[in-house]
């Protein structure tokens, strides 16, 4: 971009698609559009009502910055600052996964399961989307959610006062912060990346994403042996485990559910692309926590 040069939003979205293109980011013009909104304060809509008007400076510099940034393939959310995840939208920063539409099946699949729930627990909360979407659908629930990271739980508060419900925020790993507390509902997506995997990731998720919301252990799978044995001694009668998975995990979560011999046989719910991105296992009512 020429400095001397008269940019509208026309002829800068048009460039702009072009250059991301060229760094190997997909759906450039809208991520365009996106940046370009951010920068000059109109929706998509105004962008082409006004795509002859040429931008101000300030506009212009603001806009650099964000193609830049997101050049060098900086999540578009990180730019931006936030990300919308089950009709909400949610603060991110580098100390959170960003939130995935897929992981709105967990949070869907919960509300049809349990949706009398009275008391629900999230565990590695991150940005706490997970947690804030089920207070805003459970209204009459007491919701916690737990995470070991300090910077995340910063994040989440935020989100939780942001969209003005009730979230108990608790510092530790999984279990630990609870004691022998109980809940309706319990719900989790933990780290789940077998590690060799990490590698070959998009840069957007290998260099932006916190690696320990990424790293699941050799197979993926070590905070399943974690939360899935732990789980059902913090379950009510007849309460819920619901886990995300990642691709081709379903069977074996559906393995250590039912090696614990505490739970009905496992459920599992697809997300819009066909995987099989949820694992539900109801705790047997004839089961006796310790």
């Amino acid at each position: 971009m020429m400095e001397r040069d008269v940019w509208t939003s026309l002829k800068v979205l048009g460039w702009t698609k072009d250059f991301l293109m060229s760094k190997g980011v997909e759906n450039s013009r809208l991520e365009a559009e996106w940046m370009l909104c951010a920068a000059t304060g109109l929706d998509r809509v105004g962008l082409y009502l006004n795509y002859d008007k040429p931008l101000s400076a300030d506009e212009l510099a603001s806009y650099r910055s964000m193609v830049a940034r997101r050049a060098k393939r900086e999540p578009l959310q990180h730019i931006l600052g936030s990300q919308e995840f089950c009709g909400l939208d949610f603060e991110v920063t580098a100390d959170v996964l960003i939130p995935r539409h897929d992981t709105e099946v967990l949070v869907l699949q919960a509300l049809a399961l349990m949706p009398d729930a009275r008391s629900i627990l999230d565990i590695g909360t991150g940005s706490g989307c997970i947690a804030v979407s089920l207070a805003a659908k459970f209204p009459a629930a007491a919701v916690t959610a737990t995470d070991i990271s300090d910077a995340a739980l910063e994040v989440a508060r935020r989100n939780v006062l942001k969209h003005s419900v009730t979230v108990e925020l608790l510092h530790g790993s999984l279990f630990e912060p609870l004691a022998k507390r109980t809940y309706d509902l319990i719900v989790s997506n933990p780290p789940y990346i077998p590690t060799v995997d990490l590698a070959g990731l998009e840069p957007e998720v290998r260099e932006y994403d916190p690696l320990g919301a990424l790293d699941g252990g050799v197979d993926g799978l070590d905070f399943y042996r974690k939360i899935i044995p732990q789980a059902h001694l913090h379950l009510n009668r007849s309460g819920w485990l619901l886990l995300e998975a990642g691709c081709g995990q379903a069977a074996d979560l559906i393995r250590i559910c039912n090696a614990t011999g505490a739970y009905s046989e496992p459920l599992t719910f697809k997300d819009p692309g066909g995987i099989e991105r949820v694992v539900a296992a109801q705790r047997k009512d004839t089961y006796e926590t310790a």
